[in-house]
């Protein structure tokens, strides 16, 4: 009987540290995409810096459409939604898909706060420092806040460059692009 008690408080344990784990990424991705949200709408956007990623080019095709830049980075990260939940895992995807809602939820929301500064100096390296803190949080808790994050986590385990050398790859092509639209 021993034997049985250490067994189911031992499962009741597990379940725990399971529920805990879940309420602990849900906060990060949360966190996260506040961050990158902030970064985004009260430091870049308004004083016309490029990002990297998806949602560099979100920035690029709301800048030449007019239209909303929340509404781009979810329809444009939706293909990478499920390529991460294809050849990552159900978690992951479900992790990144709140992050990227959340993401493009306070992007529309913060849109009509003025920015922080007008100092685009300022405004690059604020909103560097805090749209990088916001996607290290998403990543460092299993997720993922943009398509090119996805992408370079899948090839990462079949190239020998990290993740962020990678990143730094695919952005290159995307700040040059962004070279001839702005």
């Amino acid at each position: 009987q021993d034997g049985s008690i250490m067994a189911e408080l031992k499962e009741a344990s597990t379940r725990k540290s399971h529920k805990l784990k879940i309420v602990q990424r849900t906060i990060a991705m949360l966190a996260g995409a506040l961050l990158v949200a902030t970064g985004l709408e009260i430091f870049l956007v308004p004083n016309e810096v490029i990002d990297g990623g998806i949602t560099g080019i979100s920035i690029m095709v709301s800048h030449l459409t007019g239209l909303p830049l929340g509404a781009f980075i979810f329809i444009l990260n939706l293909p990478f939604f499920y390529l991460g939940y294809k050849q990552i895992g159900k978690t992951f995807a479900i992790s990144t898909i709140l992050g990227i809602t959340v993401l493009s939820y306070f992007t529309s929301m913060f849109h009509h706060i003025p920015a922080f500064t007008e100092d685009v100096l300022l405004a690059t390296i604020f909103g560097g420092m805090v749209i990088g803190a916001g996607v290290g949080l998403a990543i460092r808790f299993g997720g993922a806040l943009d398509g090119i994050e996805v992408l370079a986590i899948i090839i990462n385990s079949k190239v020998p460059f990290s993740v962020g050398e990678i990143i730094m790859l695919f952005n290159l092509f995307i700040l040059g692009a962004a070279g001839f639209i702005f």
